[in-house]
């Protein structure tokens, strides 16, 4: 059954703003180079090239606005404007990313865009400028060349003219002060794959190359004359290029030999191989059996689709436990049934299978985070022009990889970390060289996998934090008392960044001073299951860790029960586990604690935690097990009345109108049907830090 005309659009539009975002980036990180290297030929000649294809898809989808501004773009996108007036086209290359991202955020809401006027007021100083004598070309003498084809080469141009291919006779002459001519030759030749479908060329190979001073190609292309000349005169290579329409062959039976050319220029494409310098926006889809010839080894996937295939994975595993217990039962009734040892090769063969499946699914979620890095270095250089400072970014671990779900929730937190990084950390060069530092100072990322956690770390050189600013700050917003501030550890205080309406700037401005965004960092944290930890060293730098589980989907666990439920609590979190009697519980300013190796340790129990309540009355027990928990350098210990033991369990979410505490962060079920809720540790240690007393937690 064919689709409707409207869900092809909605698709295309999808799509398209999918390849959109991709093109966005691209021009950031472009005009973050322009700002660096400007004129670069290169550079421009990528943002020419995502531009180009922004117009046309944006124009096939509709959006003629964006596809009008655009078109407006490329006019100045020239190696003229480059040359001269280097600084202001990486700032117009900038504006014109923000403003591309307010029309597609536009669209996507299905609202009027904003008005574009000061991005081409931008565009027209460019395009008006005067042009600089130095930048312009002076005109050469012709190349003599005889284009002298062999008569399959005559058949096979005759056959691209007819196709409505333009077909040119290429010229280029070599650069006397080349010494490698092979090297040069095979740089001529990539060139030429990338400007079209080459049918014919002089010489054929790098050996021949040493001796000649002219090369002569036939090349099928979509490009116009004097894209083909620019394109080919390669510095320090071609000091000379000729270019001229060629002439189709008076040949018959071009539909015969069709299939022939086809399979021939499909061969050349192939032999020449995917070039990094082809141009894929100015070759439309057919008409160049080039572009047929390469092979799409990428399939975009929309995410609920994996997340579906997740959830019946997730559903197999708890089948795979029903076995298993069905298999034990089986065992106790009939242990000397032969049967019994066909079930269990046919269970075990299954589960090698089923936990290849998960781990193959799990697999296809992850992504590195280079995705997320990428944004970081055009947010540093806006802070750090804003703020007036001169600060640079070194970036590592980016092959680390991620579950996307989490990696798009840390998009914002880790924002907020760098703009604060910038905006608090980074001193200015005057007060850097006053203490010895360069002038520049710089922001660290870094990203590894840490047990089946993965680690996001932020580090500065700036100044550090100032611990008594924090503590008076504190005191000033009513946070906590005088006596209780001074009561904090180290840890503790740096915490504190992170309570709502904190702020330590001495005004507000575009960047700081309102309170909010280090709180946002935290409750993300919470909801991923994760933890954030500060470190400073004053006059040293700040550095921030962001731990997050590799992914959501399924955890190991360990189960125990507290007051006839069943509870389970990641395995990664569980430090050790003891037995304790009654008698070795003490209380310390209203809360029970442990020593527990010259450590003092805060106990808990769920049973007394709001909104989780008993479900038998069972009789208190003289001896207890006690789960330490460690999250980040911080540890407590849980109550608990029996262990059950370890599982691996798949997590399913629950809406708040089933579970209204925030301290389950969701449930699974066993092969027998029970119903196991997961602890939220990152929110049991917050209710622990944010209560007062604070007590000890060792």
């Amino acid at each position: 059954m064919s689709r409707s005309p409207e869900d092809r659009g909605t698709e295309l539009r999808a799509l398209f703003f999918e390849s959109a975002n991709e093109f966005l980036q691209l021009l950031n990180e472009a005009g973050l180079e322009l700002e660096s290297r400007p004129g670069d030929e290169e550079v421009i000649r990528r943002v020419r090239r995502a531009v180009h294809t922004l117009k046309g898809d944006s124009a096939a989808c509709g959006f003629n606005n964006l596809s009008e501004l655009a078109h407006e773009l490329e006019d100045v996108l020239t190696r003229r404007v480059a040359q001269t007036r280097g600084p202001e086209l990486a700032e117009l290359v900038l504006a014109a990313a923000d403003s591309f991202e307010s029309i597609l955020a536009a669209a996507q809401r299905r609202v009027d865009p904003p008005p574009m006027d000061s991005l081409r007021a931008m565009i027209r100083a460019l395009r008006d400028a005067p042009s600089s004598s130095a930048a312009e070309t002076p005109p050469r003498a012709q190349i003599p060349a005889r284009f002298e084809w062999t008569e399959y080469e005559q058949l096979m141009i005759s056959e691209a003219v007819h196709r409505g291919e333009r077909v040119y006779n290429i010229a280029l002459r070599l650069d006397p002060n080349s010494l490698m001519r092979a090297a040069a030759f095979q740089l001529i030749r990539n060139v030429l794959h990338g400007c079209g479908t080459v049918i014919a060329l002089r010489p054929e190979d790098s050996a021949a190359a040493a001796s000649v001073e002219i090369v002569e190609a036939a090349l099928a292309s979509q490009h116009s004359e004097a894209h083909l000349a620019r394109r080919c005169h390669v510095p320090a290579i071609v000091s000379d290029v000729r270019v001229e329409a060629a002439a189709a062959a008076d040949a018959p039976d071009h539909e015969l030999i069709g299939d022939l050319l086809e399979a021939q220029a499909a061969q050349l494409a192939a032999q020449a191989g995917p070039r990094e310098d082809r141009d894929p926006a100015a070759q439309p889809g057919g008409t160049s059996s080039a572009v047929a010839a390469v092979a799409e080894n990428t399939l975009r996937v929309d995410a609920s689709r994996i997340d579906a295939v997740m959830n019946l994975v997730g559903e197999l595993i708890i089948g795979k436990s029903m076995l298993h217990r069905a298999l034990t039962d089986f065992d106790q009734r009939h242990a000397r049934d032969p049967v019994r040892l066909k079930l269990a090769d046919s269970l075990a063969f299954q589960s090698r299978v089923l936990d290849e499946l998960h781990k193959c699914v799990l697999k296809i979620r992850m992504v590195p985070v280079e995705q997320l890095f990428r944004r970081i270095p055009r947010v540093v250089r806006d802070v750090a022009k804003h703020c007036g400072k001169d600060v640079a970014i070194d970036v590592a671990g980016q092959n680390t990889d991620l579950d996307k779900g989490i990696l798009d929730a840390l998009a914002e937190p880790l924002t907020h970390i760098v703009r604060n990084a910038v905006d608090h950390g980074i001193e200015p060069a005057e007060e850097r060289l006053a203490a010895g530092k360069p002038a520049r100072g710089t922001i660290y990322l870094n990203a590894y996998h840490q047990g089946t956690q993965v680690v996001i770390e932020v580090r500065d050189d700036g100044r550090g934090i100032d611990l008594l600013q924090l503590r008076k700050h504190a005191v000033e917003k009513g946070l906590a008392k005088q006596e209780e501030i001074a009561r904090l550890t180290e840890p503790e205080v740096l915490n504190l960044i992170f309570e709502p309406g904190f702020s330590t700037a001495d005004e507000i401005t575009e960047v700081s001073g309102r309170g909010v965004g280090m709180d946002i960092v935290r409750t993300v944290l919470d909801r991923l299951k994760g933890t954030v930890q500060v470190s400073t060293q004053k006059g040293r730098g700040t550095t921030i860790q962001l731990r997050a589980p590799l992914t959501l989907a399924s955890i190991q666990t360990l189960l125990f029960r507290v007051s006839g439920r069943l509870f389970a609590v990641p395995l990664s979190s569980v430090v050790e586990i003891a037995r304790i009697h009654d008698h070795e519980i003490h209380r310390v300013d209203q809360r029970e604690v442990l020593r527990l190796r010259e450590q003092l340790l805060t106990l808990v129990r769920l049973s007394s935690l709001d909104r989780i309540h008993a479900v038998d009355s069972t009789s208190k027990k003289k001896k207890n097990f006690v789960i330490v928990i460690g999250a980040a350098e911080k540890r407590f210990g849980l109550v608990v009345d029996t262990l059950v033991g370890e599982e691996e369990l798949v997590i399913k979410a629950l809406p708040g109108e089933i579970v209204s505490s925030d301290l389950v962060s969701g449930a699974s079920i066993l092969g027998d049907g029970t119903v196991v809720l997961i602890l939220n540790v990152p929110a049991v240690l917050s209710r622990l830090s944010r209560a007062t007393p604070l007590g000890a937690i060792a």
